[in-house]
């Protein structure tokens, strides 16, 4: 484990990062963009087995408010533009100060939707990206799904299972919970910005995601013609959890053409 100091979103932030696989320093870079409740820790070692795979130099971080990275101050509420300031702000830190260009993103969940963020702000600065159950818009099964972990949250060992993982456990989740459940947030939407999108660009999500509809990668292909899809079954919203191998012979086959 590591630590990055960056100055971004404003704050001055320490950002918990690490190295995965055993490639060599020359090699192609492929980021790792975890959930909303996720942090390096989470990831266990899918990244090292992928970039093994795919012959990658894995760089695994935690967002602010996640794992060992700045909580979140008690004081400030995310916004509906949190996945924004990370794809156009600390992503761009964090790649610079680590001296990354042209890397590979590999993002789930919200960590899909800020690589499709990326992606479309700065066309030009990546070979790639890959996403799992990403969001471009708000669903109501997505709301009704995270209702049901705010109850868990306080009902039962979820929150110690995730103090496992974050320095501040009620940072990470309240952040992420709070601004999904507002009523600001249910106009959300990055539908028609992912249509700037020029990479090579995998989307996959499960056929039992219960965090949203397939809408959420098909609506992806109609607007950005180059893209894969991928459709997994007996899957929910962590492909890379409930089918690892599946996701790592797609990402093989999609960074080998």
């Amino acid at each position: 484990m590591a630590f990055a100091s960056l100055g971004a979103a404003g704050m001055a932030l320490r950002i918990e990062y690490e190295w995965a696989g055993t490639a060599g320093a020359g090699a192609p870079v492929l980021v790792f963009l975890h959930e909303g409740l996720g942090s390096v820790s989470m990831w266990r070692d899918f990244p090292a087995r992928l970039c093994e795979a795919v012959g990658m130099r894995g760089l695994v971080y935690s967002r602010p408010g996640y794992g060992r990275s700045t909580p979140r101050p008690a004081d400030i509420k995310w916004q509906p533009d949190f996945m924004h300031v990370q794809a156009r702000d600390v992503l761009p830190a964090l790649l610079e100060e680590l001296g990354v260009d042209q890397p590979w993103l590999f993002g789930h969940s919200d960590g899909g939707s800020i690589a499709l963020l990326y992606a479309a702000a700065f066309p030009d600065a990546l070979r790639g990206a890959i996403v799992l159950a990403p969001h471009i818009l708000v669903e109501d099964i997505s709301v009704t799904s995270i209702e049901k972990a705010k109850q868990a949250y306080s009902q039962t060992d979820l929150r110690q299972k995730l103090a496992r993982h974050h320095d501040d456990v009620d940072s990470a989740f309240r952040g992420w919970n709070d601004v999904w459940l507002s009523p600001a947030f249910r106009g959300w939407s990055i539908e028609e910005e992912i249509r700037a999108i020029r990479c090579p660009l995998l989307a996959m999500q499960g056929l039992d995601d219960e965090y949203g509809t397939l809408e959420q990668v098909r609506g992806i292909a109609r607007r950005v013609p180059q893209a894969r899809l991928l459709e997994i079954p007996k899957c929910g919203h962590s492909p890379h959890k409930d089918q690892p191998e599946a996701v790592i012979e797609a990402v093989k086959t999609f960074v080998s053409q």
